[in-house]
């Protein structure tokens, strides 16, 4: 397509504002000119392209994810469904109720139930707690290194001023106290019937049983009883499980509406921001700034490096305003959060950065034109200057993408942050942990921040190819980067199973939608009237593919195949007859407040019974391994019958 757009003077022959590289755009081209066609023939073949990477990638990440899910070893998660909008009962309390629903709905199914606490309270304590242990910690250190002289302290804010106490005295008397409240706060949540939630965490004998509880509706009335597969226990939002389910609709219709206004309140600044990207705008529009603006380094700055590099100040605190907005809106487990809160983002930067960058760039830099010329013209003028920003998303591109991706790897940020750490807040060897902690990927930022490349590749892959080079070498250098950092640098926080796979197929089908309708209205100023319908077919075979991908994949991150959880049931009756699973799974959902210090020896136990019972050879074809004999007691779950046994021995 380069040679087709270069080989034209149709720019120079105009009055618009236009740099070498908007020569090798479809700006170039001449009105009613055939060579569209190759436009065409190009939206097509990308279409056609994106659409079978994306079914293929699909189908293989839902085939990944049944197959961990059929694989993978025992979870806590596999047996249990969260029960959310728990009727009130004046005769029987929270607890009562759901055993006594489940045991009368699930006879020969239900397991336990562990009933939500609203500990909110009961977690800032704790939390108190530990500071006020760790500054104890670190005086008992710097008493054994001076044993001459005990350390000291003043009980004002910040230590700066108030009487001075012996630290340890003082920390050790503080926590007693907590201790005291604490104690307290828990006898009261736990014999106070209002600090107990309509909601209870529910356990069933086999996977089997809790996918049917999941997956169904289990009252005649489709507001209460609401089941829900419950999040494993590490990814749990404990705070929102206290939120109050009928509050939640309400909690949402105020988050949307503060979205929106945040969304374009920014379009203010980034307005500003786009307007310095085009140094020959600044100087019609501000003609006494040219002096300033012709110093050579001024000028390559603001027209290379500022625009990019203001965007990205703007968009620092971005990723942390819409997680508080996503918390805010009750999701129950941190997944939940990451996905609400990537979406948000994805939305926000196609907002302001993609169509903000457009719209505004145009508007600033064609204003001389538009006053003097007639209304019928302004949509060709729009029309011929919006491949030409391009120049600014390559800027863009370099600026936060390949420079995001060296700081990646040079991990730069965190280096600062853990010596600004160690410097000043480090105490005891827990501070320096967590100082060192490198945290979690961030699905919330990464992940819709990769997106806008897909988007501007996709829009810009025919509009202006020159854009094409800059994105492969960014997901060149992104891939090699990400893959070392997930492998060997983050921790990961939750397990979600490909949750993600969805909303990234949307929002690619999004861009690539979008990428066609510009591409539609883009040939409408240049009289390309005879390829409407050939450009019409593409957005509506494009939902059609969306649909089907929808139909034939998207139930595989939804629900949980009955089939799939009777052969993991039966597999494990096998393999572990004897399975004390209610042992296993009694304990997995009680609130981490409510679990002691002394509790080291029940959760050794729970990651012991976590793990995959040890393996032999054997020669039958079908299954390579076959497991010992189960090395847990206690009540025994219902066994196979003896022709199932006899099927399943090698």
């Amino acid at each position: 397509m380069v040679p087709v757009n270069w080989t034209n003077s149709t720019l120079k022959n105009s009055n618009v504002v236009f740099s070498n590289i908007d020569e090798l755009s479809i700006s170039n081209v001449p009105v009613g000119s055939s060579r569209f066609w190759t436009h065409i023939v190009m939206a097509y073949a990308f279409t056609l392209w994106t659409c079978y990477v994306l079914k293929r990638e699909y189908e293989k990440v839902a085939s990944m994810r049944l197959h961990f899910l059929a694989s993978d070893h025992r979870r806590p998660d596999q047996f249990t469904v969260l029960v959310r909008n728990v009727p009130p009962d004046p005769d029987e309390t929270v607890s009562q109720l759901v055993e006594h629903f489940f045991l009368v709905n699930h006879p020969d199914h239900y397991l336990t139930h562990q009933v939500v606490y609203n500990a909110n309270k009961l977690s800032k304590l704790v939390n108190e707690k530990k500071k006020l242990q760790n500054w104890l910690d670190y005086y008992q250190l710097k008493l054994s290194r001076n044993p001459s002289k005990r350390p000291s302290k003043k009980t004002g804010f910040l230590g700066l001023w108030g009487n001075r106490v012996d630290a340890i005295d003082f920390y050790t008397s503080e926590i007693e106290r907590l201790l005291k409240e604490i104690s307290s706060e828990r006898d009261k949540i736990t014999s106070n019937p209002k600090s107990i939630m309509p909601a209870a965490f529910v356990s069933f004998r086999t996977r089997w049983n809790a996918a049917v509880c999941a997956q169904t509706q289990q009252s005649r009335n489709p507001t209460i009883w609401l089941t829900e597969w419950a999040p494993e226990p590490r990814d749990i939002c404990w705070d929102n499980l206290a939120i109050p389910y009928v509050s939640l609709t309400i909690r949402r219709l105020v988050v949307a509406v503060a979205f929106f206004f945040l969304t374009f309140f920014f379009m203010i600044p980034i307005a500003f921001v786009q307007s310095l990207a085009n140094i020959e705008g600044i100087e019609k529009a501000a003609p006494f700034l040219k002096t300033v603006i012709e110093v050579k380094f001024i000028k390559s700055f603001i027209q290379g490096f500022l625009p990019g590099i203001a965007l990205k100040i703007f968009l620092i605190f971005l990723p942390t305003i819409l997680m508080i907005m996503s918390k805010f809106e009750g999701f129950n487990s941190i997944s939940a959060l990451e996905r609400r809160s990537a979406t948000r983002y994805y939305i926000f930067q196609f907002v302001n950065v993609f169509l903000g960058s457009i719209i505004t760039g145009t508007a600033f830099q064609q204003l001389d034109k538009f006053i003097h010329q007639s209304a019928n013209e302004i949509p060709k003028t729009i029309g011929v200057s919006i491949p030409m920003k391009a120049t600014f998303f390559i800027t863009y591109i370099m600026v936060d993408g390949w420079a995001g991706v060296a700081g990646e790897i040079l991990r730069l940020k965190p280096l600062i942050i853990y010596h600004l750490k160690n410097f000043f807040l480090v105490k005891t060897e827990k501070d320096r942990e967590d100082a060192m902690d490198p945290g979690t990927l961030g699905f919330n930022t990464g992940e819709p921040q990769i997106q806008l490349y897909f988007l501007l590749g996709l829009v810009y892959a025919v509009v202006s190819p020159i854009l094409l080079p800059f994105i492969i070498v960014f997901f060149g250098l992104a891939y090699v980067v990400y893959r070392h950092q997930i492998i060997n640098v983050y921790n990961q926080e939750y397990e979600s199973a490909a949750a993600f796979w969805p909303d990234v197929h949307g929002r690619i089908i999004t861009a690539l939608i979008v990428s066609q309708l510009l591409l539609m209205g883009l040939l409408s100023t240049k009289e390309a009237a005879q390829s409407t319908p050939l450009l019409i077919t593409l957005p509506v075979l494009t939902i059609w593919f969306h649909r089907f991908c929808k139909g034939c994949y998207e139930p595989a991150f939804i629900r949980y195949p009955l089939q799939e959880a009777m052969m993991k049931d039966t597999l494990e009756r096998a393999k572990e007859p004897n399975l004390n699973l209610k042992g296993f799974l009694q304990n997995a959902y009680i609130h981490p407040v409510f679990k002691g210090e002394d509790d080291s020896e029940n959760e050794a136990a729970a990651e012991e019974c976590e793990k995959e019972p040890a393996v032999v050879p054997t020669k039958r074809q079908s299954r390579r391994n076959t497991p010992l004999p189960s090395k847990y007691s206690g009540s025994s779950s219902s066994s196979l019958p003896d022709d199932t046994q006899k099927m399943l021995r090698p």
